[in-house]
């Protein structure tokens, strides 16, 4: 079997006790950890109002992590479309390209990445793209970061010219490279019409893998942007030293996810240790997290290499993008990303 290159994404995890600017420098410590590390690419997701999330622009995220960094590509997985106007979203990564040329990524989903108060305060707060008019809104952003611009017909004019060219910056001498990002068929059909690489949200959701990925390869269309299918697929990931730390270190973000898909209130995310005095007597997780605990990579380096290169196998793909979700003891730095960093320090050999 060969092994799969590795990437990251990350999702900016603020545990208890810890403020936002603790959990942004760590996280961007662990961003040029993954560059020193050979990792690809360094994505951020973008999640709003979440006790345990600080991930909500991944556009800023990026652009600081392109700072601390020479070689990975960076960039966001993903922009969640429906809460921006197309014309902001190609500005913003047309920028980053400019910061960064030939490292950036634009990872595009449809989801509003919240819930619906969220949706609607961004939709007060000024002009968001319309979800039903989502493949218009990636055809947009598409020709906005190129160097040619998109052109526009506008009515009523003076001169009577209703052409109108647009530029997401003045003189690209390149773009951002754009991916759609999805856990549905419709994204996988999307991204094959459009000829564009695709990511299965793994990590989010399992369900539906196999057939997402057989309706992007064989209805793939090849475009300017792509000549034949690329696609690779995200996993969450805790490896230790030794099976039985990571076993302790995965709980807290396990215990977080079954609050999240149980509907109950969300906190910021348990320490190691709250979070095995909190299992003792939480009876309505134990059936969520032992089904997330098979979907997810957890034991020492050794096992966890072999069975993420047996999962890219299994699918066909050359790359695995690994959520590194370890926990933190209560007794480790606030600022740095100890547990997941060593995630990914032993899933690189």
């Amino acid at each position: 079997m060969m092994t799969p290159a590795l990437s990251v994404l990350d999702l900016v995890p603020v545990r208890t006790g810890q403020t936002s600017a603790q959990a942004v420098a760590a996280s961007l410590d662990l961003a040029q950890r993954a560059d020193d590390l050979g990792y690809r690419r360094y994505w951020f997701a973008e999640h709003h109002n979440m006790p345990a999330v600080a991930s909500t622009t991944p556009p800023v995220l990026s652009a600081a992590a392109a700072a601390r960094t020479s070689r990975i590509r960076v960039g966001s997985g993903g922009v969640m479309l429906p809460n921006h106007a197309p014309l902001v979203v190609a500005e913003q990564f047309a920028a980053l390209e400019a910061i960064a040329p030939g490292r950036i990524d634009l990872g595009i989903g449809r989801a509003p990445g919240s819930d619906p108060v969220i949706t609607q305060l961004l939709r007060m707060s000024g002009t968001t793209s319309d979800v039903d008019r989502f493949p218009d809104h990636i055809r947009d952003i598409l020709a906005l970061t190129s160097a040619e611009g998109a052109g526009y017909r506008l009515t009523g004019r003076p001169d009577g010219d209703d052409r109108y060219s647009v530029h997401a910056t003045p003189a690209a001498t390149g773009a951002p490279e754009v991916w759609l990002l999805g856990s549905s068929d419709y994204s996988a059909q999307l991204a094959a019409a459009f000829g564009l690489p695709y990511v299965f949200a793994n990590h989010f959701s399992g369900e539906g893998l196999d057939r997402a990925l057989d309706l992007y390869r064989q209805g793939f269309q090849p475009s300017e942007h792509l000549d034949a299918p690329r696609t690779f697929l995200t996993a969450n990931a805790v490896v230790a030293d030794t099976a039985a730390e990571a076993e302790e270190r995965m709980l807290p973000q396990a215990r977080m996810m079954a609050r999240l898909r149980g509907g109950r209130p969300l906190v910021a995310l348990e320490t190691v240790e709250e979070a095995a005095r909190a299992e003792a007597s939480d009876h309505l997780a134990a059936p969520l997290i032992e089904a997330l605990r098979r979907r997810w990579f957890v034991g020492a380096g050794d096992e966890a290499r072999t069975a993420v290169t047996a999962f890219a196998t299994a699918h066909g793909v050359d790359e695995v993008m690994i959520s590194p979700v370890a926990g933190a003891y209560d007794a480790e730095p606030m600022d740095a990303p100890a547990g997941r960093a060593r995630t990914l320090e032993l899933l690189a050999g």
